[in-house]
């Protein structure tokens, strides 16, 4: 089943969208599910079809992930890579035009400047188009400068990042759109480099005086006359000068041209030039960007993918929970500590308290009055509650107070850290100073666990912060 996803308007927006999802899901391949507690929950509370729920997941994991930024990286990198090769592609035109002439102390041979200019550029339009052809049977891009833009910006990024540019060839390859993509790369380069051929053509053409003629030792004059002449009727038809057949027999080096002769072969190279190589480029760019408009326009995501279609039970649950109706008898339940359950306000400050000791009493004394209680939390099942309602109304601040005296195990500092994404600033207070004075490995195992998890030093506590406890009644 394929759903069309709805979120970017722009191009690069939906091969964005799609290039992440994709990132995801071959990093769940490769090394196993990722820790998504917190994104599905997301995902879920915005609702919406299945697809939307995917991106929504896929876009909070790439941003905590840093995936999202090895994208904007990589993509960076890939545009200044196409600026370099557009540079390259003047050069090399230009070059090749003037290595075509030459500096005009011998006399050119038409046909061999011919092929200097256009030989290469005929050489891999049909291979373009025979790669068409032949698509999904094995064959690559078919463009040799589109391939080597891509090859070169994957070589770019390292480490895990480099699954980007993994995922938007994966895309590229299940959607067939990686020709249309490296044609419009390709013949741009060309185009480039073809203007850039032309231009010099015309300044060299009139700075300096060149001598025309053409040499063959297999072909007789007539072979060449009637070659000649099928290779200018087209660009006569645009304008371009072309010497009579009087002019192209008498063209052998072994007689001397007058300057309208001269002329006419000049023209007839410059009609060749754009009828041949920068018209074919034209439009063979325009039918790219014409399907790859196509594909972007009809970008689908799949999600029968593997990887994906696991994802529905969680982000499409047939079932949710909407609250306890009754309470179970004492003897099957744990004992939840009753509290406040109004709804957060906004910009609130919070204040929680994760598996405290029992004789610690709660809310505690330093508490403000403006500060909103979200109670004592000890089971599963209240730290979910307390995660929805963090959710409900992201806080300005949060303030999740532990006890020092326990052992910080991956299921608090995991808790922890699904809380604080809910809240603008966090901070983490540890208590009981009693215990810190016995055992201070224990209080420097927390500092330790919660800077691995991403808590700066000032975030975390060892009592309650002062700012606070100057400001409390």
């Amino acid at each position: 089943m394929t759903v069309r996803v709805m979120h970017a308007n722009e191009e690069t927006g939906r091969w964005q969208q799609q290039t992440l999802i994709e990132a995801i899901r071959l990093r769940e391949t490769m090394w196993g599910p990722i820790e998504d507690l917190a994104e599905s929950r997301r995902a879920r509370a915005a609702g919406g079809p299945f697809a939307q729920r995917i991106w929504l997941r896929a876009a909070a994991l790439a941003r905590r992930d840093g995936l999202q930024q090895a994208w904007m990286q990589w993509w960076q990198g890939a545009r200044w890579l196409l600026v370099l090769m557009a540079i390259f592609a003047l050069l090399a035109g230009a070059g090749a035009a003037a290595g075509a002439l030459g500096d005009g102390t011998r006399p050119v041979n038409v046909l061999l400047a011919l092929g200097a200019l256009l030989g290469l550029h005929v050489l891999t339009l049909f291979f373009w188009l025979f790669s068409l052809a032949w698509a999904g049977k094995g064959v690559g891009g078919g463009s040799w400068a589109g391939d080597a833009w891509l090859w070169l910006s994957r070589r770019m990024v390292k480490g895990e990042g480099s699954l980007v540019p993994q995922a938007f060839v994966a895309v590229l390859a299940r959607r067939r759109s990686q020709p249309w993509l490296l044609g419009m790369i390709s013949h741009g380069l060309w185009i480039l480099a073809l203007l850039a051929a032309l231009c010099t053509l015309l300044a060299l053409l009139a700075s300096r005086r060149y001598q025309f003629n053409w040499e063959t030792t297999l072909l007789s004059p007539d072979a060449f006359v009637w070659l000649t002449e099928r290779i200018g009727a087209l660009p006569s038809y645009l304008g371009f000068s072309m010497p009579d057949a009087q002019t192209i027999r008498i063209s052998d080096g072994l007689h001397v041209l007058d300057a309208q002769a001269q002329a006419q072969w000049s023209g007839w190279l410059l009609g060749a030039l754009v009828v041949y190589g920068l018209v074919p480029r034209v439009l063979a760019l325009a039918w790219s960007i014409w399907r790859w408009a196509r594909h972007s326009a009809g970008l689908q995501l799949d999600d029968s993918l593997p990887g994906l279609a696991e994802l529905r039970p969680r982000l499409m649950p047939a079932s949710e929970p909407t609250g306890v109706d009754r309470l179970a008898a004492p003897d099957t339940v744990a004992h939840i500590q009753e509290g406040p359950e109004s709804v957060l306000l906004v910009d609130a400050v919070c204040v929680v308290g994760l598996e405290l000791a029992p004789e610690r009493a709660w809310p505690p004394s330093f508490m403000q009055a403006d500060m909103q209680d979200l109670g004592r939390v000890d089971s599963r099942a209240e730290r979910l509650a307390v995660l929805g309602r963090l959710q409900q109304a992201a806080p300005s601040q949060l303030l999740m107070v532990c006890d020092a005296g326990q052992t910080p195990d991956r299921g608090m500092v995991a808790t922890l850290v699904e809380w604080a994404q809910m809240a603008r600033r966090a901070d983490v207070i540890l208590l009981d100073a009693a215990a810190a004075q016995a055992d201070p490995e224990r209080r420097r195992s927390w500092h330790e666990r919660l800077s691995a998890a991403g808590f700066a030093p000032d975030q975390v506590h060892d009592c309650w912060p002062p700012a606070l406890t100057e400001s409390t009644p």
